[in-house]
């Protein structure tokens, strides 16, 4: 049986949840509304505590200003 994994996000649908399936994958697989799919649940990794990446933790970046500082600094 082969496997496609996607991440999806759960949504409210009523009183249930549902997921919805990328359109690039449902065409892929060849998904049609009506078939009955295995759902396997895993969670994304969580990330580790933030005090744990060390002398950058909370660092920001104006994304402008270093694109605008790596102009001046580049040869081409």
């Amino acid at each position: 049986m082969a496997e496609t994994e996607v991440i999806v996000k759960a949504r409210k649908w009523g009183n249930s949840i549902g997921f919805t399936v990328p359109k690039n994958t449902v065409e892929k697989e060849g998904i049609r509304a009506g078939e009955d799919f295995r759902l396997r649940i895993s969670r994304p990794l969580k990330m580790p505590h933030p005090g744990s990446f060390g002398f950058l933790n909370g660092w920001k970046i104006d994304s402008q200003k270093l694109k605008d500082r790596l102009r001046e600094e580049s040869d081409w």
